[in-house]
């Protein structure tokens, strides 16, 4: 499987995704989900972050850091990075 299916299958244990999204569509959908949950859910987001392990400190950092930027876009970066990871340290260890 490549890391992008793989990727893809592991947002969509916490979010619900089509099917064949492309690398930049999949972004766009964090950064709408994320931007979503800012206004909406922000108990949610914190869930779904901690569950994830994405670093509450880096991410605070990042978040000053690119403050240009909407908070959206850093978090659902962060997350994707994070997500990506996960992926890498697995197939490292599973070969």
């Amino acid at each position: 499987m490549d890391d992008f299916k793989a990727l893809s299958r592991l947002i969509g244990n916490d979010f619900e995704l089509e099917d064949e999204l492309s690398v930049v569509q999949l972004r766009e959908k964090m950064v709408y989900a994320f931007s979503w949950l800012l206004d909406n859910d922000i108990s949610k987001m914190m869930n779904i972050l901690y569950r994830t392990d994405v670093d509450e400190e880096r991410l605070k950092s990042l978040l000053i850091s690119k403050s240009e930027l909407p908070s959206a876009e850093v978090i659902a970066d962060e997350y994707i990075r994070r997500q990506m990871q996960k992926i890498e340290t697995r197939k490292k260890y599973s070969t």
